[in-house]
């Protein structure tokens, strides 16, 4: 069974063929630039030269078509016809409440997702007009929602419920959803292969560091907390997000500045993070290159983001009242060795110590701990793409 898998943003289209027997990725590309005036797309079939396009884009609806003929192009494609195609999966931010698993996309399903809009304004539109494109174009074919959030949804009100007025989460449900679901769920599981443990019987704390960053208490193979809130601003510093601060922030620096609450969210959200403390970059190869080079604010940037990820560790083994594994992932915790160094040394006490010459290892599934060490530490890659794949199957 052939899946594509498809991840819309507000100007992107990331895809990935699938062969779900094998599980190989036939081809994968990306559509950039959507709705300027010159947009981009690299496409790749396995076994066949990387191809790079510069071509208008206008909207997603042209993206897909035009990921739709690369597939079938004879020179480059990957397939004859779009009839071996069986299935689409298509990532989806935000479903709220109304989700705790994927769902096969029928007009309800499209509806509820549309009334999560309020909730991810830059990223569930994108996601609509994504699976609408697809079916203008493949109207037969079954498509299925694999929602960010909806591994998140068998936290307890005592983690999800924020301290406010519970009419808000009433009236509006304001509360705790998380992000990087199907990330967390794919790391966890391997982990739980990894230890030979069935996962109803595990404790794991997976970070899942890249430009976008949250830590996840998996208790029994279920989220039981995660980092990230309401939207994906809360929680750990990242690369342009500030994670947590005072909210009391928002409205001294709207005096100071003269700038409205929209203005200090695009800042919260853009401006702020790793690439608000450094000045430099929001590319963690950057901050190192920087620290190197004796750039103090690229160390305390890397310092305040590795410290962060301790603490927020360190609650969730409280939390679960221990811990069997902490796993890293996403692009800065398969690659980034300082960022892994630094946020494992206030484990001492726990008697784990890292493996220097293991965590040198980039981008590959290793433990970085020492044999002796009483908790092991691993690298995991992710592959949402591949987790998108086998809900659809297991779906369709």
């Amino acid at each position: 069974m052939n899946v594509l898998v498809i991840n819309c943003g507000s100007s992107s289209l990331k895809y990935q063929l699938i062969n779900s027997d094998t599980e190989q990725v036939l081809a994968k590309g990306i559509c950039e630039r959507i709705k300027l005036p010159m947009g981009e797309m690299s496409h790749q079939t396995t076994g066949k030269d990387k191809i790079k396009l510069e071509i208008p884009i206008p909207d997603h609806s042209v993206a897909v078509r035009l990921v739709l003929d690369k597939l079938i192009d004879k020179e480059v494609g990957a397939i004859n016809s779009l009839d071996e195609i069986n299935a689409i999966g298509h990532r989806v931010v935000h479903g709220g409440e109304k989700f705790a698993g994927s769902a096969i996309i029928n007009q309800e399903v499209f509806s509820a997702i549309e009334e999560c809009n309020d909730l991810a304004p830059l990223h569930n539109p994108a996601n609509l007009i994504g699976i609408k494109a697809c079916q203008e174009l493949m109207p037969n074919l079954p498509q299925v929602a694999v929602f960010d959030t909806a591994f998140h949804q068998t936290m307890p009100s005592k983690a999800y419920i924020y301290g406010i007025p519970f009419e808000y989460y009433e009236k509006y449900k304001v509360r705790r959803y998380g992000f990087h679901g199907t990330s967390h769920s794919f790391v966890s599981k391997r982990c739980a292969d990894i230890l030979g443990k069935n996962i109803e019987d595990t404790k794991i704390i997976v970070c899942h560091l890249g430009g976008g960053a949250s830590i996840t208490a998996v208790k029994g193979g279920n989220s039981i907390d995660t980092t990230m809130g309401l939207t994906p601003l809360e929680g750990i510093t990242m690369g342009t997000r500030s994670g947590n601060v005072d909210p009391a922030i928002i409205e001294f620096i709207a005096n100071k500045e003269d700038k409205s609450i929209s203005e200090i969210m695009d800042i919260l959200n853009k401006k702020s993070g790793v690439m608000g403390i450094s000045g430099i970059s929001s590319d963690f190869r950057d901050i190192n290159k920087g620290i190197e080079e004796g750039n103090e604010r690229c160390n305390i940037a890397m310092n305040v983001f590795c410290y962060q990820a301790a603490k927020l560790i360190g609650g969730y083994i409280a939390a679960m009242n221990g811990v069997d594994a902490i796993v890293f992932t996403a692009g800065v915790g398969e690659n980034d060795i300082l960022v892994r160094e630094l946020t494992m040394s206030s484990f001492g006490y726990m008697g784990i110590s890292i493996d220097k010459e293991a965590n040198l290892v980039r981008g590959e599934e290793i433990k970085i701990s020492t044999d002796d060490s009483i908790i092991p530490v691993y690298v995991i890659p992710t592959n949402e793409e591949l987790a998108i794949a086998r809900e659809t199957v297991a779906l369709v």
